[in-house]
Order: structure tokens, then sequence, then C-alpha cells
């Protein structure tokens, strides 16, 4: 694995950016539960401390379900959800959809089917 490394992302109108420090060569997860299933979200974790939300914090809106422990957040604007937060085994955590970082080519990073849909 290589060290992380900081990348851009955002929404799709630019309304919500931010940059996050991750490694792009660890597998990222192809979850199947009812929200990524259906928008097809290639996710990688980084703790808190890795993540800084630039701007759009305001044209947030928050989505919850089922055990209501992640908080998937839309752009209020354009409707994609580029980012979540939520907590984990290692504490508070960011889900960075690897489909929002900027030039990245998604087909080159390698993903791990979880079954979310079981849970």
């Amino acid at each position: 694995m290589a060290e992380p490394t900081t990348h851009h992302g955002g929404c799709h109108c630019g309304a919500v950016r931010y940059h996050a420090e991750l490694d792009l060569s660890a597998t990222a997860i192809s979850c199947n539960c009812s929200m990524c299933g259906r928008s097809g979200t290639m996710l990688q974790f980084v703790p808190v401390d890795k993540f800084t939300l630039e701007k759009g914090e305001d044209n947030l809106t928050d989505y919850q379900f089922h055990k209501k422990s992640i908080h998937h957040l839309f752009c209020k604007t354009c409707g994609i959800k580029s980012f979540a937060r939520g907590k984990g085994p290692q504490g508070e955590m960011v889900a960075i959809n690897v489909r929002c970082l900027d030039d990245v080519d998604v087909f080159n990073v390698a993903t791990q089917p979880f079954d979310g849909k079981s849970r």
C-alpha cells in the first residue's frame, strides 16, 4: 500500500467541495445495500481528521435510514452524495465516494464487494 495523498472532490455542481487524505491503491468498497446499490457508490473510509470540507456545509441535506448510524449527505442543488459521516469500529469516520474525486479513473481502483443488504 502506498502512503495516503490528498485528493480533492465534491458534488456535480461544485457547491460542495472537500479534500481528503487517502490511499487510492487500497481497495474501495462496493456495497449492495439499498442506498449504495441504487447510487453505485465506491467507498473508502478515512478518519475525520483526514477530511476537510472546504465549502458547502449549508448546501448539504442529511438522510438516515435503517440503524441511522450513517449520515448520508446530499447536495441540495444537484443531489449528489459525495461523502457520508458515521461511526465505525475505529471511531468517527468519513466515507468518501471515490467516484466523486477529481481526476480519478475509477476503472483503475480495485473494489471489494460488501454485503450491506444482509446487515
